[in-house]
């Protein structure tokens, strides 16, 4: 198979570490374990220490995220610039996607400005992929290793049928078989809103520098009550989510790019290496490799986040799928940081640096001071310290009310910043807040241990998705 993985990514060629970024590395677990320890040295309110550095620093990334995004809903469209719009591809990475993937292929032919090549990328499908194909699309069946295509109304579909190989090494072969200048790759199991494309060719062509974007995503979880009570929480979390992004990318240190809908330039993925087989998370580690080539070279290369593309994406509707997803995207959030913690407090990448990445290295035990802060809180009940008890409640009481007052300031921007506005009302928004410390920030705490022991296992493969919702649409 071919690939286009080379030498570049920082593991395969590790760099010095930087005393700042070591200091970091040994201060993070001493304080968190200095702070469980004043559970059974103090008394009073300094008990729940590691929940109060845990809300302290949650509020701070939220102060942050509102003063960067307080204009957003007013920000104006790309202007052009009179350069020609690049063409734009789209590679679909499927493996045994039967069931979706006419869903995707028909979505992306009803963009109001289609792409000019659909490829579906078919990573060694056993399922009935090749009889959709054929009889939908009378696309005969490819050798593998090779191609077929059909003209649908000036659009190119072409099938790439590969050994299975994961989906980066999919991703990768792709990129060597299509020849337009931007390349989308979107997941098998998303669907673009009918302008995403559109939206996605205007912020290319007014700006050269510009090297990968991500669309917006809202999930979309299922008929069932338990896929309901899911895409309720996943909604909002995803606004929060997509908002923060934004707010990172004011200061050029925007890392997290959404795999399932996102742009490139094909040559600036290709002269870093494409995608990195060996990470759980190939779209984010990219994003890293982008970043250090860019300073590394004195390119002026930008990443975005376009809040006129959006699309919907199937998200896990129950428990196992939702902590199987996040243990796969913490654990790669991890291998990721470990690659590039040169990067960490290095200014030689100016606020990427000095900033994101410092911030990216607390967030990686974040989910362990969650869960201590809580297992002391559940401790001091059980053992009926109530007195005790009651000023942490009230701690979280006030910590619930600003999250509150937040996100439904952050909603409205949100709705204007990107058009979405179903599943966001102001209702089920105020019950989330109040419910999700005490429910879904758990799991997902839950499903970031879960990452941890990955990432020290080495790994998990991208595997088979349960696709809820879009089976459902497509039944």
């Amino acid at each position: 198979m071919t690939t286009i993985f080379t030498a570049q990514s920082p593991r395969l060629s590790p760099r010095p570490i930087p005393i700042v970024s070591r200091m970091i590395g040994f201060a993070v677990p001493l304080v968190f374990l200095a702070l469980v320890l004043q559970a059974f040295l103090r008394q009073g309110l300094a008990v729940w220490s590691v929940g109060i550095a845990y809300i302290l620093y949650d509020t701070a990334l939220l102060v942050f995220t509102a003063w960067q995004i307080r204009d957003l809903a007013h920000a104006p469209p790309p202007e052009p610039n009179g350069l020609p719009t690049p063409g734009f591809g789209v590679i679909v990475a499927a493996h045994n996607e039967a069931s979706v993937i006419r869903l995707t292929i028909d979505r992306l032919l009803a963009q109001a400005h289609p792409p000019e090549t659909i490829m579906i990328a078919d990573d060694g499908s056993t399922d009935a992929t090749p009889a959709v194909m054929r009889e939908l699309y009378a696309l005969a069946v490819p050798a593998l290793g090779d191609i077929a295509t059909v003209d649908l109304g000036g659009t190119l579909l072409a099938w790439l049928r590969l050994p299975h190989g994961g989906k980066a090494r999919a991703l990768n072969d792709a990129l060597l078989r299509i020849d337009t200048e931007i390349v989308l790759t979107v997941d098998a199991d998303t669907l673009l809103e009918p302008g995403a494309i559109a939206a996605m060719r205007a912020a290319f062509a007014a700006e050269p520098e510009l090297v990968a974007a991500t669309g917006v995503l809202a999930p979309i979880c299922g008929p069932s009550l338990g896929g309901r009570l899911f895409e309720w929480f996943q909604s909002y979390e995803y606004v929060r989510n997509f908002l923060s992004r934004d707010a990172w990318m004011r200061l050029n240190g925007l890392l997290l790019i959404s795999g399932a809908f996102a742009a490139f330039r094909r040559d600036a993925v290709i002269a870093v290496g494409g995608f990195d087989p060996d990470c759980m998370v190939e779209d984010y580690e990219l994003i890293h490799r982008l970043h250090r080539h860019a300073h590394d070279t004195g390119l002026d290369w930008r990443v975005r986040v376009v809040g006129g593309a959006l699309a919907r994406t199937d998200a896990p509707a129950s428990i196992p799928a939702f902590l199987k997803q996040r243990q796969r995207w913490f654990g790669g959030f991890l291998q990721t940081q470990h690659w590039n913690r040169d990067m960490v407090g290095n200014r030689a990448y100016g606020r990427l640096g000095t900033r994101m990445l410092p911030v990216k290295a607390l967030d990686t035990v974040q989910p362990i001071y969650g869960l201590a802060a809580f297992a002391i809180l559940i401790g001091l009940v059980i053992t009926g310290r109530f007195a005790l008890a009651l000023p942490i409640l009230i701690v979280m009481i006030v910590k619930i009310v600003i999250d509150l007052s937040f996100h439904l300031w952050s909603l409205g921007i949100y709705k204007r910043w990107t058009g979405q506005r179903e599943g966001l009302g102001l209702g089920p928004a105020i019950i989330a807040a109040i419910a999700e410390p005490f429910t879904f920030q758990l799991l997902r705490h839950v499903g970031a241990i879960y990452g941890w022991v990955a990432f020290l296992r080495g790994g998990q493969s991208w595997g088979r998705q349960t696709r809820t919702a879009l089976e459902h649409r497509a039944s």
